[in-house]
């Protein structure tokens, strides 16, 4: 793995928790992630069907810096992978395993994250160069699928994604992930709409309190 990428995966690890925002609000964009950041996430994916999406992942890239990492989400195809990368997205993930994605990433030396549900999946997508592998929907298989993933491929690092709470955060992390992916759980809808980023900074802690418990047993 390139530095620029070893540096990258050590800054999702430490957040704990991938904030993933869809259907972000953008006039609310940079007050969110101030938010999320001060609980302690400070991994940020912005997906890709987001209505100007490079344009977010600018703004945040801008705004914060080394303090945030900023990436790209539900990224399908190459040409998406390559706008988000100029833009200055430094991950990218997806939903599934596909090879033109991975390959552009690292063409690149920028870290990808494809999507997989089994092991084979998981395998296929680490051997295609995958630097994380998005285990979803997390909720369809729950920590102990993880867990059966992880065992015999303990070489490649997890990251489950869809359905991820606050309350089972740790139990992913016990069974072998390294990091989760959370999107309504941690920033929901009516906390931005409403200009409530105090409980989006609440929910933050609590993700960042039940990985580092989980960490430490």
């Amino acid at each position: 793995m390139s530095l620029p990428k070893h540096d990258t995966m050590q800054r999702l690890i430490e957040s704990g928790t991938v904030a993933v925002m869809r259907g972000a609000d953008a006039d609310a964009l940079v007050k969110t992630v101030e938010a999320l950041r001060e609980g302690g996430v400070t991994a940020i994916e912005i997906t890709a069907d987001n209505p100007d999406a490079t344009a977010m992942i600018e703004a945040v890239a801008g705004s914060f810096d080394d303090e945030v990492v900023v990436g790209a989400g539900t990224v399908l195809d190459e040409a998406t992978a390559l706008d988000t990368i100029r833009a200055g997205a430094e991950f990218v993930v997806g939903p599934t395993v596909e090879p033109s994605v991975v390959d552009a990433c690292n063409r690149y030396g920028v870290l990808v994250a494809p999507g997989a549900f089994t092991p084979t999946e998981a395998l296929s997508a680490y051997e295609a160069g995958a630097d994380f592998v998005k285990i979803f929907p997390a909720s369809s298989g729950g920590p102990s699928h993880l867990g059966g993933i992880k065992g015999p491929l303990p070489q490649i690092p997890l990251m489950p994604t869809g359905g991820v709470d606050a309350d089972n955060a740790g139990d992913f992390i016990r069974a072998g992930a390294e990091v989760v992916g959370a999107g309504s759980a941690l920033v929901p809808g009516a906390a931005v709409e409403s200009d409530d980023f105090e409980t989006i900074t609440e929910n933050a802690r609590a993700f960042t309190e039940a990985v580092d418990e989980a960490r430490s047993v």
